[in-house]
C-alpha cells in the first residue's frame, strides 16, 4: 500500500519483515531501493572472505598453492588436517548465518531480501572479489544460510550428507546429494512449508543448480572413477561393515 506525504513523494507503508515497530518513519521508495542494494552488496563482501584464505594467512598456508586448488574445508583438511578444516568450515557457515539474520534488517525492503543476501554471500564466497575471484565451493556457506532460512531443513540435509559420505567415501558426491535434497524437502515435505515459500523455492532450486556448478571438475571425476575418496570415512568397503 501506498501513501502520497505533502510534498508529493511516494511513500511505502510497508511492514519491516522482521519487526515493524523499529522501521520509524516512512522510507521513500528510492532509499528502500538503496537500503536494499545496500544490504545485497554488503552480503557479497562478506562472503568475499573466504575462511580458508583468511585463517590460512595466519599459519602461512595458502590453500589456492595446495591440494586442488580450493579455499574450502575439504582441501583444508588435506591441507592442514581436521582441527583447520572444522575451523575453516565454521567460518565459512558463519557468513552465511550473519548475510541472513543480520543484513536484511538495515532496510523494510521486500520479503524475498533474505534470500537475495542468502545469494549473494554465496556468490561471494565461490568469487571473493578480495582474492581474484578464486574461494571456495559454497557448501559450507549453503549450511549457514539453511541454519537462519530454513532450519527446519538442517538435520535432513546433513543426515542426507552423512549417510552418502560413510557409504561412498566420496565428500564431494555427498555434497551435491545433500544440495538435492535441499529443494526437494522444501516442497515435498509438508514439515518444512514455509509461508514465503516461492521465494525459498526460487532461492534452494537456484543453489542447486549453482553448486552443481561449482562442483563440476568433481562430476568430471567421478564419472572417471579418478575423485579422490575418504577411505576411512567409509562404513561398507570390501564386503564388511
Amino acid at each position: 500500500m501506498a501513501h502520497q506525504n505533502p510534498r508529493g513523494n511516494l511513500v511505502l507503508m510497508r511492514q519491516h519483515p522482521y519487526n515493524a515497530e523499529q522501521c520509524g518513519s516512512f522510507l521513500v521508495a528510492s532509499d528502500v531501493m538503496l537500503l536494499t542494494t545496500v544490504a545485497v552488496v554488503l552480503a557479497y563482501l562478506l562472503g568475499s572472505v573466504p575462511g580458508g584464505l583468511v585463517l590460512g594467512r595466519l599459519i602461512g598456508v595458502n590453500l589456492l598453492n595446495q591440494g586442488s586448488g580450493n579455499a574450502g574445508a575439504t582441501n583444508a583438511w588435506r591441507a592442514r588436517g581436521p582441527a583447520f578444516a572444522i575451523t575453516v568450515f565454521l567460518f565459512d557457515a558463519a557468513k552465511g548465518v550473519v548475510a541472513v539474520m543480520l543484513l536484511p534488517r538495515i532496510a523494510p525492503a521486500p520479503p524475498w531480501l533474505p534470500e537475495a543476501c542468502a545469494a549473494a554471500v554465496l556468490i561471494g564466497h565461490v568469487y571473493p572479489i578480495w582474492y581474484g575471484f578464486r574461494g571456495g565451493k559454497g557448501f559450507a556457506t549453503l549450511l549457514g544460510i539453511v541454519v537462519a532460512l530454513t532450519p527446519l531443513a538442517l538435520p535432513a540435509l546433513i543426515g542426507v550428507w552423512f549417510l552418502i559420505l560413510v557409504l561412498s567415501g566420496y565428500v564431494s558426491l555427498a555434497t551435491l546429494a545433500a544440495a538435492l535434497a535441499y529443494p526437494f524437502f522444501l516442497f515435498v515435505v509438508p514439515l518444512f512449508r514455509y509461508p514465503s515459500l516461492l521465494p525459498l523455492l526460487i532461492f534452494s532450486t537456484g543453489v542447486t543448480l549453482f553448486l552443481f556448478y561449482t562442483h563440476r571438475d568433481n562430476i568430471r571425476r567421478l564419472m572417471a572413477g579418478t575423485e579422490n575418496r575418504f577411505e576411512r570415512v567409509r562404513w561398507f568397503k570390501h564386503g564388511r561393515f
